[in-house]
């Protein structure tokens, strides 16, 4: 094999990949916003279009890591090739699990939906734009191979934390103050358990950039970079 074909084939499979991932991230953001929109609307349908769409990224998942064993085992890449290729294998990885806690936000919408309405469900929406928005920035990070955009991402999951705390704390309350409201409360619980997990991969995902990107894990990145609070959108700042 020549050295041209060798490097124009990394270029196919490594661009093959990129694309892959973005339209993989792109399903699974749509896969939430289907799914926290049948909470809110009661639309049980809609739901279960959610569950039943979650084949589809199982199957991209499985595309990638069937072009990854054959890039690997054909082209013997090294380097930043083979970070790239690596990193594509976990970030598809992690946007399989956020279409899987999609889909089980769409089931538990079903059966939420047959329960009284509960006014938390706002919350939920509230968290869910959060982690589309942090989808979405994390997707871009990985597009333009943006390090600080990545970091911004992984910083910014605590804000989430906290609204994942605020609920609970709020759902708690009703169950309190109404029994008959444990059953549907204790549903909400576990549909903000599932969006707060989709801000856990979300995060992994930005680590995963970093590495691509700089060859280092963030877990080694030390005191360099400030954590901003939950409203900071700037940059981290390097000490």
């Amino acid at each position: 094999m020549s050295s041209e074909h060798i490097i124009k084939s990394y270029d196919e499979a490594l661009k093959s990949l990129k694309t892959q991932i973005l339209e993989m991230g792109a399903l699974a953001s749509r896969q939430l916003t289907t799914a926290i929109d049948a909470v809110i609307r009661r639309d049980s349908g809609l739901a279960a279009q959610v569950v039943g769409g979650d084949a589809e990224l199982d199957r991209m998942e499985r595309e990638v890591s069937a072009l990854v064993l054959r890039t690997l085992a054909l082209l013997q890449p090294m380097a930043v090739d083979l970070r790239e290729i690596v990193a594509a294998l976990k970030i598809s990885a992690d946007l399989e699990r956020i279409g899987d806690y999609a889909a089980n936000i769409g089931k538990r919408a079903i059966v939420l939906n047959q329960a009284p309405p509960i006014q938390p469900t706002l919350a939920l929406a509230r968290m869910s734009r959060l982690a589309e928005k942090q989808i979405a920035n994390v997707l871009e990070a990985f597009d333009t191979r943006d390090t600080r955009k990545a970091l911004i991402v992984w910083t910014q999951d605590e804000e989430l934390d906290e609204m994942t705390s605020g609920l609970f704390r709020e759902l708690i309350t009703y169950m309190m103050e109404d029994p008959r409201s444990i059953t549907p409360a204790t549903h909400l619980l576990f549909l903000a358990k599932n969006i707060e997990r989709i801000g856990d991969h979300v995060t992994n995902i930005a680590e995963s950039v970093y590495f691509l990107v700089e060859g280092t894990y963030l877990a080694e990145a030390g005191p360099r970079f400030q954590k901003p609070s939950p409203s900071d959108t700037s940059a981290p700042k390097e000490a």
